[in-house]
C-alpha cells in the first residue's frame, strides 16, 4: 500500500508539472487564425501546403515513380558495395515501425471521436500528400549524411540542413534550423515516441487483464509495467540501427498484416454496414454534423492525426532512412515514399472503417462527450472495442500488437533521439551512454502521465519540427530534383541492360564520392 501512495503521489505530480507546460506550448504552436466559424492552426497549413508544393513541383512523384520504389524495394537494384548499414527494405521497415503503431490504432480512434467519421477522408488526403514530402526529406537525408570509420551513418534534417544550406550561401541560417529541428525532435522523442507508446499500451494492457481491478492498474503495477519495457528497450539501444533493422524487419511486418486481416475481418463481417460507413467517412469530411467547426474542424483533425501517425514533413524519417546502403540519394527517396502509403492510406483507413462500422457504445459516448467540449479519455481502448464487437478474443490479440507495435515505435524513435542528441551534445560514449539512460528512465513515466498531456506535448513538438525541417525542403528542392533525374537515368539504363560498372563509369564519379552529382 505504500509503495502505491507513493507511486500515485508521483504520478500526479508529474500530470500537475506537465499539464501547464503543455497547454502554454501547445497554445504557441497551434495559434490559429480565423476561418470562417472556426479556427484553423496555422501549423496544420503549414504542412498541407508543403505537400501540395512538393507534389507540384515533382510532377506527382507519389504516383508517377511508386513502381520504381517498388522494384527498389524488393532489392533489384541493391548494390552491395554501396556505403550504409542497411538495405532499402529493412530502412524502410525501420522507418515505418516509427510511423505504424499507436498513431494508427489510438490516434485514429482519437481523429474519428473528435472530427467524426470525416476526419478519415483528411488523414488520406494527408497521406498522400506526405507521400512527396517523404521523398524529399528522405533525399536529402541521404545526400548529406555522414558516413562514420566503423561504418555507422548518421542523417536526418540535423545534418541536410546545416550542410545543404552552406552549399546554397546560407550556412547561417542552416545552423540555427539544424539546431532547432534537433531539439525539437529529441523532445518528441521523449514525448511521443516514448511516453505516448507506453501509455496506451498500458492502457489496452489494462483493458484485457481486467480493467480497473486488472494488476497493472493499480500505480504499482503501471510502475512495473514501464520498468519492464525499459529493460527492454536498454537491451536493444545497445545494438544500435543494426539491431533495430534486424527487429524491426521481422516484427512490423508481421504485425501490420495480423492488424489489417483484424479490420478485414470486422469489415467483411459487417459487409451491409460498409456502404453507410463510407458515406459518412465522404459526407462527413464536407458536412459534418456534431464537430467543432464543421468542415475545416473535420480537416483539421484529420490531418493533425495524420501528421501525427506518418511524420511527413517532421525530419524523422530520414535519420532511419539515411543508414540505407546506396550510392544514389534518390532511390531512398522514393522507397520512403511507400512509408506514408502504408501507414495512412492504407492502416489508418483500415482502423477507421473498423471503428465506424462498428458504431461501439463506448465510441459513441466517446463522440458525444467530445461534442460537449469534455477531453478524450481513452484511445486504443476504442478501437479495442471495435474489434471485440465482431471478435470476442481479438482484444488480447490486438494488447500483443499494441505492445510489440509500441515497443518497434520507442526503440525506432530512441536511435532518432540518439542522433539528435549526438548531433547537440557530441559523438562521444559517455555522451551516448547518459542519453541512454536518460531515455530507459523516461520510458517508465510513460506508464505514470495522462493521456491529454501527452497528446498535447507529442503534437507540438512534433510540428514544431516540421517548421524548421520544411524551410529547408523548400530550399533545396532544385538538388532533389537534379537526385531524381539522376536516379530516373539510372533506373532506366539498367533496365536497359547496363551494368553499375558501366554506368558509374559513363558518370565519372570520383572515389569516395558516389553521393554527388554528376557533373
Amino acid at each position: 500500500m505504500a509503495n502505491e501512495t507513493w507511486t500515485t503521489r508521483l504520478d500526479e505530480s508529474i500530470t500537475e508539472f506537465v499539464d501547464p507546460i503543455a497547454s502554454k506550448i501547445s497554445e504557441i504552436v497551434f495559434y490559429t487564425i480565423p476561418v470562417g466559424d472556426t479556427e484553423f492552426p496555422w501549423i496544420v497549413g503549414w504542412l498541407v501546403v508543403a505537400g501540395l508544393v512538393f507534389t507540384g513541383y515533382f510532377g506527382f512523384a507519389q504516383v508517377r515513380h511508386l513502381p520504381k520504389a517498388l522494384k527498389l524495394v524488393r532489392g533489384k537494384y541493391d548494390q552491395k558495395d554501396a556505403p550504409g548499414e542497411v538495405n532499402h527494405f529493412q530502412a524502410l521497415t525501420s522507418a515505418v515501425s516509427g510511423t505504424v503503431g499507436l498513431g494508427n490504432i489510438a490516434g485514429v480512434a482519437i481523429a474519428v471521436t473528435i472530427g467524426g467519421p470525416g476526419a478519415t477522408f483528411w488523414m488520406i488526403v494527408c497521406g498522400l500528400l506526405g507521400m512527396a514530402t517523404k521523398f524529399v526529406e528522405c533525399t536529402l537525408g541521404v545526400k548529406y549524411r555522414e558516413v562514420h570509420a566503423d561504418g555507422t551513418v548518421s542523417g536526418g534534417p540535423m545534418h541536410y540542413l546545416r550542410k545543404g544550406m552552406a552549399e546554397r550561401g546560407l550556412g547561417g541560417l542552416g545552423k540555427v534550423l539544424a539546431i532547432g529541428s534537433a531539439v525539437a525532435l529529441l523532445f518528441f522523442t521523449f514525448f511521443g515516441g516514448n511516453l505516448f507508446q507506453v501509455n496506451q499500451s498500458l492502457e489496452q494492457l489494462q483493458s484485457v487483464t481486467g480493467g480497473e481491478d486488472s494488476l497493472f492498474s493499480s500505480s504499482g503495477g503501471a510502475l512495473f509495467f514501464g520498468i519492464l519495457i525499459a529493460a527492454l528497450v536498454a537491451l536493444v539501444l545497445i545494438g544500435g540501427m543494426r539491431s533495430i533493422g534486424a527487429v524491426t524487419s521481422r516484427l512490423v511486418p508481421a504485425m501490420a498484416i495480423v492488424y489489417v486481416i483484424a479490420c478485414l475481418f470486422v469489415i467483411l463481417t459487417n459487409v451491409s454496414a460498409v456502404p453507410e460507413a463510407v458515406s459518412d467517412i465522404i459526407v462527413g469530411a464536407f458536412a459534418p454534423e456534431g464537430v467543432a467547426g464543421g468542415l475545416i474542424g473535420a480537416l483539421i483533425v484529420g490531418f493533425q492525426r495524420a501528421a501525427f501517425s506518418n511524420e511527413a514533413g517532421i525530419g524523422s524519417a530520414p535519420i532511419a532512412h539515411s543508414a540505407v546502403k546506396t550510392k544514389r540519394p534518390a532511390t531512398e527517396g522514393l522507397v520512403a515514399m511507400i512509408e506514408p502509403f502504408i501507414d495512412t492510406v492504407v492502416v489508418c483507413t483500415m482502423t477507421a472503417l473498423t471503428i465506424v462500422i462498428a458504431r461501439t457504445p463506448s465510441w459513441e459516448a466517446a463522440r458525444e462527450a467530445s461534442a460537449n467540449g469534455e477531453p478524450i479519455a481513452s484511445g486504443v481502448s476504442l478501437t479495442s472495442d471495435a474489434f471485440e464487437s465482431a471478435i470476442s478474443w481479438f482484444p488480447y490479440i490486438l494488447a500483443v500488437a499494441v505492445l510489440l507495435f509500441a515497443f518497434s515505435t520507442i526503440i525506432t524513435w530512441s536511435y532518432y533521439g540518439m542522433k539528435a542528441w549526438t548531433y547537440l551534445f557530441g559523438r562521444t560514449r559517455t555522451s551516448e551512454n547518459v542519453y541512454k539512460v536518460l531515455f530507459s528512465l523516461i520510458v517508465i513515466t510513460g506508464a505514470l502521465m495522462s493521456l491529454s498531456s501527452l497528446v498535447s506535448l507529442a503534437d507540438s513538438f512534433l510540428f514544431l519540427a516540421a517548421v524548421f525541417n520544411i524551410i529547408g525542403l523548400y530550399l533545396l528542392a532544385p538538388v532533389v530534383r537534379r537526385e531524381l533525374n539522376r536516379v530516373v537515368d539510372y533506373i532506366r539504363r539498367r533496365d536497359a541492360g547496363e551494368s553499375d560498372e558501366q554506368i558509374e563509369a559513363s558518370e565519372a564519379v570520383g572515389p569516395g564520392e558516389a553521393t554527388t552529382l554528376a557533373k
